[in-house]
């Protein structure tokens, strides 16, 4: 199967094939350039090096497996080793593994020598059904995720649905949380497979049509100012259990970031009938249905996202399957969401 992200110049194509990593040269030069291979320590060491064995003048760089690796020092240890490969404009970065990888490898290629192309292989549920398309890449800073980045639209993206063979289920149903908030907002024959059917059996399926959302929603609005905030649904709070429960760096129990998009998701459904439906999918799948997390403490994290500005902050609120709207709420609404009743002033310094 192929979609086009049609984007004007800033166009790419978005294979998705079982076996597509082992014929990447087939779908672009890897023969006349250095080509610079990011992946991390979690992905099966096969998958990178099936790309290098394809490449005239191939390197590797693996970076830790976790959240932790999208950071400024790490990032600053890729662009190092970019310049002692000898990198240049005309070469090419390609990134095998997930959210992370393609994050880091995304945002390094957009800022070496002010911006080289880069491929995108994601490997895992989560980056296939949605953060290996839409050029959004990024590192975090702290614990606040995604706050230093750029929008770099990669040159292809290619997903071979054989790498989901090898993730823990854990891990396959983490991404799983991004593909039913693609039917909840916006297709409802994809909830349905969801809520009635076995995704697992229809991966690709699953795939097909969550890509297809991304796509129609970023070629409307590419850099965020309409249509594609609908993509941050259960994001803002997500993010928020995500800086104090999420599982990064040394941080081995808590919860990864589908987990946390879906515990987000529950407070913005607001037909209870639907949220009950969506409960039992949960169930269905494994993910969590509640979480104990320092609430103050999460909030305080929301205070930083990106979508809070000026004590208002934008949430997006799903009344039924297919439809979305977005709400800009004081944060104390968000803070009597999260708590029950808000938090109050800090006293000013002295």
């Amino acid at each position: 199967m192929k979609l086009t992200m049609r984007l004007g110049a800033d166009s790419y194509d978005i294979i998705i094939s079982r076996g597509a990593l082992g014929h990447l040269a087939e779908l672009t030069d890897l023969s006349r350039r250095k080509v610079f291979i990011v992946t991390d320590s979690g992905v099966p060491a096969q998958y990178a090096e099936t790309v290098r064995a394809q490449c005239a003048d191939g390197c590797i760089f693996t970076v830790p497996q976790g959240e932790g690796s999208k950071s400024l020092k790490v990032y600053t240890t890729v662009l190092q080793a970019m310049l002692e490969f000898g990198m240049t404009r005309a070469d090419l970065v390609v990134a095998v593994g997930g959210g992370v990888v393609g994050d880091m490898a995304g945002f390094a290629a957009a800022t070496y020598m002010r911006g080289i192309q880069f491929i995108n292989c994601p490997t895992t549920t989560l980056s296939q059904f949605d953060s290996s398309i839409g050029g959004k890449v990024a590192v975090d800073l702290g614990e606040t995720k995604n706050i230093v980045g750029a929008f770099w639209q990669p040159k292809l993206v290619v997903i071979d649905p054989d790498t989901l063979d090898t993730l823990p289920r854990r891990q396959y149903v983490n991404g799983l949380a991004e593909a039913l908030k693609m039917g909840l907002i916006a297709d409802p024959e994809l909830f349905d497979i969801f809520e009635n059917e076995d995704p697992f059996a229809k991966i690709e399926e699953v795939i097909y049509h969550s890509l297809i959302i991304k796509k129609n929603i970023v070629e409307r609005d590419v850099t965020e100012k309409g249509d594609r905030a609908a993509l941050n649904f259960g994001h803002t709070l997500g993010h928020g259990i995500e800086a104090v429960r999420g599982i990064r760096g040394r941080r081995t129990r808590g919860f990864y970031h589908g987990e946390c998009v879906a515990l987000g998701m529950l407070p913005m459904i607001e037909d209870a009938k639907l949220k009950k439906r969506v409960r039992a999918v949960y169930r269905k799948l494994g993910l969590p249905l509640t979480a104990g997390y320092d609430k103050a403490a999460a909030l305080e994290a929301m205070r930083h996202d990106k979508k809070t500005r000026g004590g208002k902050v934008k949430l997006v609120k799903v009344p039924g399957v297919g439809c979305w709207r977005i709400d800009t709420v004081d944060m104390a609404v968000l803070e009597t969401l999260v708590l029950g009743k808000p938090i109050p002033p800090m006293p000013d310094a002295k």
